[in-house]
């Protein structure tokens, strides 16, 4: 019955929702690769749906690969941020609340993401002036997403173990 009342910290007491789910007296949650790896999951899900959006959207048009970019970057921050608000709001978060907690768990994770997946479509020779129906293309994409979710998973194993990131926003979804 207590648990249904709020959710529990891993030592295993109740604590009350408007705590701020860093465990007792602060102390930042053990990180785990598993837990990283979840929480980059959950940031290249948002993140991979606006950079394949603006990568589709600015080929199609025949953009130049600036403009292509800075809308695929905008886009991945807004489903990142988009995809963590809808759980925080399921999870009874207030809006003012929840945008907080999602900037705060997901920019820098999203930055580096961008960072590199972008430097990867720009490295790959011909990527970003391939066709939409090239298997260059979507190649080249995926393996950019695979290295940014290489490079991004250890900065989220640090950051959670900080007791930051994603550590808080996971106390909301249990």
């Amino acid at each position: 019955m207590a648990e249904s009342m709020g959710s529990r910290d891993h030592a295993g007491h109740d604590e009350p929702h408007g705590h701020d789910h860093l465990g007792h007296a602060g102390h930042a949650r053990k990180a785990t690769w598993r837990v990283a790896a979840s929480a980059t999951l959950h940031c290249l899900t948002g993140c991979a749906i606006g950079e394949v959006l603006g990568m589709v959207i600015g080929t199609a048009l025949g953009w130049p690969n600036v403009p292509t970019i800075v809308l695929a970057i905008v886009l991945a921050f807004f489903f990142g941020y988009a995809l963590t608000l809808i759980g925080l709001r399921r999870a009874g978060v207030d809006w003012r609340k929840a945008l907080r907690l999602a900037l705060a768990a997901d920019t820098l994770s999203i930055l580096v993401m961008e960072i590199v997946d972008n430097g990867v479509m720009i490295a790959v020779p011909g990527a970003m002036d391939a066709e939409l129906t090239s298997g260059l293309f979507w190649g080249a994409l995926a393996f950019a997403l695979l290295v940014a979710f290489l490079v991004t998973t250890p900065i989220n194993k640090w950051i959670i173990g900080r007791g930051r990131g994603h550590a808080v926003v996971h106390a909301y979804h249990h």
